[in-house]
C-alpha cells in the first residue's frame, strides 16, 4: 500500500496523534529508565514504518525495553529465541504427536496470530542461522509469507530484534542485506547518571521484570492506525529546496567521506568504504527525519532533524572494507561526527 492509497486523516488529527505518541513514550518509560533517547528513536521507527535492531551488552535491558514497547503498542505479539539449531520451518509451523498418537502440524510463531500479528520480537537474532535470516528478510521487506498453500500478509507488522554484541561463539553475523532491512540499529547502554543507577539497584520494582511489564499501560493507541498516521506525517512535513540540497550533500558525503573532507588518523579514506548509504537507506533517513520534526511540533524539516536520526539510520549501512571492519566501533561514529561538521547546513 502506497502513501496515496492510505485513507487521509481528519483535520487536526496529527496534533492528537502527537499527544498519543508522547503518551506512548511515557508508557514505555514506566518500565524502562535512563533510555529516553532510545525510546524516542523507537517511536520514530514505528511511525516511519521501519523495523529495529537493538544491540548492547548483556543485562542492559534490551528485552525489557522491547517487551514494554510491544505492550504499549498493543496488537498481537509473538517472540522467538534465536538458537543455533533454529531452522526456517520452526518459525512457520510446529509438528508434534498428539495425545492419541497422531502426527499434528500447527502454525508456528509467525503464523499463530494470523495476519493480525503486530509485533514480532526476535531475541538474539545473531544466534540463528543464515537460512532463518533469509526467511525474515522477506517477512520484513514484503510483510508477507507463503505457507500452508496460501499467502499470508501482515500489514501492521513491526519486527524488533536484538543481539548480544559480546559473545561470538555459535553466532552468525547478520549479512549486509539483512542489516539493511532494519530501518534503525540502536545501541542500548547502561545508564550513567547516579540516580537512575540507584533506582535500578535498590527499587524492588525493577527486580521482577514480568510484574514491571504489567505496569505498562496497554495499547495506548490503536496500532492499526499507525500506518495511516505515518503516511499523513510524510505528506504534511515539508522540505525546502535548501534542505533537499543539504540531504543530497549528506548522501554524497556518506558515500565518499574523503571527498567531503573527512579524515581519520591511520585510515586511507579512499579504501575505507566497500559500500555507502543506499537509496533505500537515504529514503529511511528522510522518513525518520520527517517523523522527528512532527514529534517536535513542526511541519518543516530542519538540519537538526537529520542530525538526530542519522547515526541510527545510516551508520549500519556504511560497509567498511575488511581491513577496517575490526575498527568499526571507532571509525563509523567518527565519520558521522565529522560529516555534520564538513557538510554546510542551510
Amino acid at each position: 500500500m502506497t502513501i496515496d492509497q492510505v485513507t487521509p486523516l481528519r483535520d487536526g488529527a496529527l496534533a492528537d496523534w502527537r499527544a498519543s505518541a508522547t503518551a506512548f513514550e511515557a508508557a514505555v518509560a514506566t518500565a524502562v529508565v535512563g533510555q529516553a533517547g532510545v525510546v524516542r528513536a523507537l517511536t520514530i521507527a514505528l511511525f516511519s514504518g521501519g523495523h529495529v535492531l537493538l544491540e548492547g551488552d548483556v543485562g542492559v535491558g534490551k528485552t525489557t525495553l522491547l517487551r514494554a514497547v510491544a505492550r504499549a503498542l498493543g496488537g498481537a505479539y509473538e517472540r522467538v529465541e534465536g538458537t543455533v539449531d533454529l531452522m526456517p520451518g520452526d518459525l512457520v509451523y510446529h509438528s508434534f504427536i498428539d495425545a492419541d498418537g497422531r502426527p499434528m502440524v500447527e502454525p508456528g510463531p509467525l503464523l499463530t496470530k494470523g495476519e493480525d500479528l503486530a509485533v514480532f520480537f526476535f531475541n538474539e537474532i545473531n544466534r540463528a542461522r543464515p537460512q532463518v535470516h533469509a526467511l525474515m528478510l522477506r517477512v520484513m521487506a514484503e510483510r508477507s509469507l507463503t505457507a500452508f498453500r496460501r499467502e499470508w500478509h501482515f500489514p501492521d507488522l513491526t519486527v524488533f530484534a536484538d543481539r548480544n554484541r559480546l559473545e561470538r561463539e555459535e553466532t552468525f553475523e547478520l549479512p549486509a542485506a539483512a542489516r539493511d532491512r532494519f530501518m534503525m540499529e540502536l545501541t542500548v547502554e547502561a545508564p550513567s547518571d547516579t540516580e537512575t543507577r540507584r533506582r535500578l539497584l535498590f527499587d524492588p520494582a525493577f527486580h521482577d521484570t514480568d510484574r514491571l511489564i504489567e505496569t505498562v499501560p496497554q495499547a495506548v493507541f490503536d496500532h492499526r492506525d499507525v500506518k495511516r498516521v505515518g503516511a499523513a506525517i510524510q505528506r504534511s512535513v515539508r522540505a525546502s529546496e535548501a534542505i533537499e540540497r543539504y540531504a543530497l550533500a549528506l548522501w554524497d558525503a556518506a558515500r565518499d567521506p574523503g571527498s567531503a573532507g573527512i579524515a581519520i588518523d591511520g585510515v586511507d579514506m579512499g579504501r575505507l568504504l566497500a559500500g555507502g548509504a543506499s537509496p533505500r537507506g537515504m529514503s529511511f533517513l528522510i522518513r525518520a527525519a520527517r517523523v522527528r520534526a512532527w514529534l517536535e511540533g513542526r511541519d518543516i524539516l530542519l538540519p537538526e532533524d537529520f542530525r538526530a536520526v542519522f547515526r541510527p539510520v545510516i551508520a549500519h549501512r556504511l560497509f567498511l572494507t575488511p581491513v577496517y571492519e575490526t575498527r568499526r566501533d571507532r571509525i563509523v561514529p567518527e565519520i558521522c561526527r565529522q560529516l555534520f561538521e564538513k557538510v554546510p547546513a542551510p
